[in-house]
């Protein structure tokens, strides 16, 4: 297929099992790790965790991306719709409160027919960079229960340089709104699991605080109700390591600057603990729930 998948439209084709264009993927998924994950929000982990599938490949692929050999490097194992449903059932086996798929818009068409031979009895979480087509927001409806996009910049020349998508601006806001459209307001358990709705993430970078009070400040004006995660776990990693202003871990001073804004827009939502920014928090991808058990009688 020639793919028009996501808003770079880069026109490049993918056959089953490769890829040429920006993501490197081709339209079967590659995992790199689907097991029960704790350290998301408090209302998508809850007690059991997550069942996170990390899907390799990437639209955006961040300079400071903290799962690279993933999102760059393409790590992962191919596998069907079939077995996609599998591994949806298999964590939902296992105990998880969600479950939550990772960077998956390059899969779309695979996706949709996972869910079309398995829905979970869970919620679905569509864990995304917020760089996404409407149109495939809109495939999603009535699939995705909960949206946790990221919402990086509102600069349009930063988001060139940080991840050669200068019109991440308005295409992450335009998706934004068509999430927010679909959800309404946060619905949750009795127990505090998010069953329906959407939260916002936004990662504080070192020296960019007046930007990320600027993404506040569009919430705030657009979707006053909507959670937003403020997280201040920043590392320099990859490229990031190598340029100036970047190589550097954010400074806790900044992150209170913007989360002192985000109080007095009087947004809810989600603070980070100090010690977030450790290495020990990125999981490792090493396959693991991706492939399917072999049972010896």
């Amino acid at each position: 297929m020639i793919c028009t998948a996501c808003p770079r439209n880069c026109g490049r084709e993918r056959t089953e099992t490769t890829g040429t264009g920006f993501c490197g993927q081709g339209k079967l998924p590659r995992i790199a790790r689907a097991a029960l994950h704790l350290w998301e929000e408090p209302c998508i982990s809850g007690t059991r965790g997550s069942g996170a599938i990390f899907f390799s490949g990437c639209t955006l692929k961040c300079v400071f991306c903290q799962n690279m050999e993933i999102s760059h490097g393409g790590k992962g194992i191919q596998v069907t719709p079939e077995r996609l449903a599998e591994i949806m059932k298999e964590l939902e086996g296992q105990g998880a409160e969600t479950i939550n798929l990772v960077t998956a818009s390059h899969f779309l068409g695979a996706v949709l027919e996972a869910f079309r031979l398995y829905h979970p009895h869970v919620p679905v979480v569509y864990n995304s960079s917020g760089y996404e087509n409407i149109s495939a927001i809109r495939a999603l409806e009535g699939v995705v229960d909960v949206y946790l996009p990221d919402f990086k910049t509102m600069n349009r020349r930063m988001a060139g340089r940080l991840f050669s998508a200068p019109d991440y601006p308005e295409v992450a806001a335009a998706a934004i709104l068509e999430m927010v459209r679909q959800t309404g307001p946060a619905v949750y358990s009795t127990d505090g699991i998010m069953q329906r709705g959407t939260l916002i993430r936004h990662l504080v970078l070192p020296g960019m605080t007046t930007d990320s009070m600027q993404v506040l400040n569009w919430i705030a004006e657009h979707c006053p109700c909507v959670p937003v995660s403020l997280m201040s776990q920043y590392v320099p990693c990859g490229e990031a390591e190598h340029i100036p202003g970047l190589n550097r871990r954010l400074h806790r001073n900044e992150y209170d600057r913007v989360a002192a804004h985000m109080n007095v827009l009087d947004i809810p939502g989600y603070c980070q603990e100090k010690g977030a920014d450790e290495r020990t928090f990125i999981p490792s991808f090493d396959g693991t729930g991706v492939e399917r058990m072999i049972r010896h009688v």
